[in-house]
């Protein structure tokens, strides 16, 4: 709730449907507790192929198969809403402006408690493209220090609002 009531804010901040924004926040976890196995029976049930890093990355499922999931089994077909699911975790380039919001609302929302927390919510109310800036490089510092491989959609990302030529603004 905290995330679509996030969503919903930045929404009305930045011109976005409020409504859509606060469905795909409401949303956006719809699987996160749901069991790997489970959620890859989804995945083959719908028809998605995994690749290799996202096979070995469960901490993905929720987002990719939970996209694919409002659309089969709970009949949304707005393909806004599905593809700001999709993309809340790994982000990819040129996202578009609700995917921008429920990513940031994700990192942003009053439930979220972590180091920095504070940095992203300042700079999700001075830009989007700001706060992608500050996200993105925050997860790419972060999986680096794990370890842990970068899904390709979030390095595409990454590479894109960390080149000089992204503009400021929303």
């Amino acid at each position: 709730l905290c995330v679509a009531d996030e969503a919903v804010r930045l929404a009305d901040r930045y011109g976005a449907d409020k409504q859509k924004a606060y469905l795909a926040g409401l949303l956006h976890d719809v699987l996160k507790d749901t069991s790997s196995n489970e959620q890859l029976k989804f995945s083959k049930q719908f028809g998605i192929m995994l690749s290799d890093l996202e096979i070995s990355a469960p901490s993905l499922y929720h987002s990719l198969i939970g996209s694919e999931y409002v659309r089969h089994v709970l009949g949304i077909e707005d393909e806004e809403i599905i593809s700001a699911i999709k993309y809340h975790t790994t982000a990819k380039a040129d996202m578009s402006l609700l995917q921008k919001i429920i990513y940031l609302a994700d990192y942003t929302s009053l439930d979220r408690d972590y180091n920095g927390v504070e940095d992203m919510r300042q700079a999700v109310n001075e830009g989007l493209d700001k706060a992608m800036k500050v996200a993105l490089d925050y997860t790419v510092q972060d999986l680096e220090e794990k370890h842990v491989t970068a899904h390709p959609d979030t390095l595409a990302a990454f590479k894109q609002y960390s080149s000089d030529n992204q503009s400021s603004g929303v």
